[in-house]
């Protein structure tokens, strides 16, 4: 099977496919979204796109257990999608969790633009599996 360049694919993809999202403002189009799985930012454009893009990272909440899977595309398998995706489930505190996200998108060459990204989908996950601490509040005695 010949190999698409990814340029071709967003020129072709970036005005009309399923996963765009609209938001109109006044009249015109002001921001577009995404709903890809492998967008880590939600937008459209060819830097966060998951469908033009061979290289691809996404982040997500593990199924039944408290963790992050983090997902990185393999370049070799693109004509096979179910195996295309090599998943590694996190399951430590936050900063051992960035060290190896950063490690994984950075230091291995693979997509190091995405870091910032990557870093800020962590922080935003993590945050929404923590766990309330449990007891009574504490009033405020100051009257």
């Amino acid at each position: 099977m010949a190999t698409v360049p990814g340029q071709l694919v967003w020129e072709i993809v970036k005005r009309n496919n399923c996963f765009l999202v609209k938001q109109f403002g006044r009249g015109n189009a002001k921001v577009q979204f995404s709903k890809e799985s492998n967008n880590l930012c939600n937008l459209n454009s060819y830097k966060h796109s998951g469908l033009a893009n061979k290289k691809t990272v996404t982040i997500q909440v593990a199924d039944k257990e408290q963790g992050v899977v983090l997902g990185t595309t393999k370049t070799k398998k693109q004509n096979k999608p179910k195996l295309s995706v090599n998943k590694c489930v996190l399951k430590k505190e936050f900063r051992r969790m960035a060290k190896a996200v950063a490690n994984q998108v950075v230091n291995n060459y693979y997509r190091p633009d995405l870091k910032k990204a990557a870093l800020a989908r962590l922080s935003v996950i993590s945050k929404g599996l923590r766990v309330a601490k449990s007891g009574p509040k504490r009033r405020n005695r100051q009257a």
